[in-house]
């Protein structure tokens, strides 16, 4: 019996649209779908470099103009993998359209985009999903179903840092993601985002918050040629950087919890250190995304003279996820997460059920993001 196909337009080829492609490329191949996902359409503005992407990538069709993606009527789920300030307007047409919808995170450059894409989705009654990938890592869902299952007990602390270094050069040109009217916010909506979604995933709600964002390099020259790796060529001429390049708050969540939240892209000598530590009455856990296949375990009930952290690979066929791909201990890397979070999307899609991380998630987190920037301009503790 043949399934049901899913057609799917992505818009948006650099970056998160290669690593999109992958996961469309390969989520058939190691998890039985109950549809056949189809890389129909990819979409962007310049004709001759989304042609390229489309046959590197293997998308049967190009477009340059997002508007007729959404209008196909072959089309069924629209991916928005463009930079922050075009994700509302594109969001929500699909949405309108009676697409299904996934995004980028953070999914909107405002709360009140973030908000009026909801809606959309709501009011459309369409599926929606947001990409916070990092839920979808083995030894990340092994942290979740170990907490769910009361091994840390009372969660009192949730520890999270998220440092990079490739903006650290000052000579590093202004691209995109340094410019507030395309990106919203700097490290506070790139990366802030991910481990505000981890801690509300694996913790709960917040309910308070007091942050600081910082920019330690005002002026940066101009780019010229981007590339996928999040970079480009530096002109002679200089700009205005307009967002953060290091943010950090308190937290208070709703269950009592306490959370710290850094992240900044000058902790020169980190690329991409994705770390938390959640302690809790009987235990602790730490992941660390540059060691992803690794979770950290602390058993308070170990007897006397036996304590200390052990190390599980999160590799075993019991594991979340694992079981799909190799045997154990053959680790899996970056690329997969996004194709575990397309097996459960297009899973719980067939199924009429809730995708998680969705719209909703996107908007929560967006009005922690806002809390937490309030809150550096004020000086003071923001409440949710």
């Amino acid at each position: 019996m043949s399934k049901k196909k899913v057609n799917v337009g992505l818009i948006g080829y650099q970056f998160m649209g290669k690593a999109h492609s992958n996961a469309y490329r390969q989520v058939g191949h190691f998890f039985d779908l109950p549809v056949d996902v189809v890389m129909h359409t990819i979409c962007g503005r310049n004709e001759q470099a989304v042609t390229k992407a489309a046959q590197q990538f293997g998308w049967q069709n190009v477009e340059t103009d997002w508007r007729k993606v959404i209008e196909n009527p072959e089309i069924d789920v629209i991916d928005v993998s463009t930079p922050g300030n075009t994700h509302a307007e594109i969001a929500i047409a699909a949405a309108k359209a009676g697409k299904a919808v996934f995004c980028e995170k953070p999914i909107g450059n405002t709360l009140e985009e973030a908000e009026a894409m909801l809606k959309a989705v709501q009011e459309a009654g369409v599926p929606h999903a947001v990409f916070h990938n990092y839920r979808k890592a083995p030894a990340v869902a092994l942290a979740k179903r170990m907490i769910a299952e009361g091994k840390l007990g009372t969660i009192y602390h949730f520890r999270a840092t998220y440092l990079q270094d490739w903006i650290a050069d000052p000579n590093f040109p202004l691209v995109w993601r340094l410019q507030k009217e395309v990106a919203g916010s700097g490290t506070h909506g790139d990366i802030n985002a991910h481990i505000i979604d981890l801690g509300r995933h694996l913790v709960g709600e917040l309910d308070e918050v007091c942050g600081l964002l910082h920019t330690f390099i005002k002026q940066r020259p101009l780019a010229g040629a981007i590339n996928d790796k999040l970079g480009a060529e530096a002109t002679d001429q200089m700009g205005e950087v307009t967002v953060d390049d290091a943010a950090m708050f308190l937290a208070k969540f709703k269950n009592g919890a306490l959370g710290t939240f850094e992240a900044s892209r000058f902790a020169v000598g980190r690329k991409n250190y994705n770390r938390f530590e959640i302690n809790g009455s009987k235990g602790s856990v730490v992941f660390n995304l540059e060691r992803m296949n690794e979770l950290e375990y602390y058993n308070n009930d170990d007897p006397e003279g036996e304590h200390g952290f052990r190390l599980i690979q999160a590799t075993d066929a019991s594991h979340p996820y694992a079981g799909q791909f190799w045997p154990v201990a053959h680790i899996i890397g970056y690329g997969e997460t996004f194709i575990n979070l397309l097996a459960d999307a297009f899973t719980n899609m067939a199924n009429g059920t809730r995708i998680e991380p969705d719209f909703v998630d996107g908007y929560e987190n967006q009005r922690v993001l806002d809390a937490v920037e309030r809150s550096s301009e004020t000086r003071s503790w923001v409440s949710l």
